[in-house]
């Protein structure tokens, strides 16, 4: 079993990244952390000087989210799409499209699907992004997107330790 503090990034096939997890918290409180935006601004918080400006999150289908980070200087960039599904506490596939000053165009519309399963109360993530095109799939990668999940996880991992969580689900 994975430890706790474990993420893993794979490339599963030309399209598709592929990014993983172990909390130790119950699969409910990791959704409640992953869909209600004032939980969504206490760990989605982009690079290091970074903060979540905007988190207009409606998780059910056809809903819609937009999330704009502001940085250093008031660098800014967004991302927003449509949920398409939405199972409560286990599963939720979207649309992202990023807004990227000075970034290339190659981050068309993106289809991500975040999968929850719990054992013996530690929740499992897998989040799965498939990209249009081989090329943006590399592109994604070649970004070090991983580092600014990875460092959001963790964040969210402090935040699954707070007992106050618990008490505002």
């Amino acid at each position: 079993m994975l430890s706790a503090r474990t993420f893993n990034v794979s490339t599963p096939n030309d399209l598709e990244i592929q990014m993983t997890r172990t909390f130790d918290a119950p699969r409910h409180l990791v959704w409640q952390a992953m869909s209600k935006p004032e939980l969504i601004k206490r760990w989605l918080m982009g690079p290091p000087g970074w903060q979540l400006v905007t988190c207009d999150n409606d998780p059910r289908v056809g809903g819609a989210f937009h999330w704009v980070w502001r940085g250093p200087d008031n660098q800014q960039f967004s991302m927003r799409g449509v949920h398409r599904e939405v199972v409560p506490n286990q599963r939720m596939t979207r649309t992202e499209i990023f807004d990227m000053p000075g970034c290339a165009p190659h981050m068309a519309e993106q289809l991500a699907t975040l999968e929850l399963t719990e054992t013996a109360g530690r929740t499992h993530l897998t989040l799965t992004v498939a990209y249009t095109t081989k090329e943006a799939r590399d592109a994604a990668l070649a970004s070090g997107m991983e580092h600014g999940v990875s460092a959001g996880y963790d964040r969210l991992d402090t935040l699954l330790g707070d007992n106050a969580l618990a008490a505002t689900t």
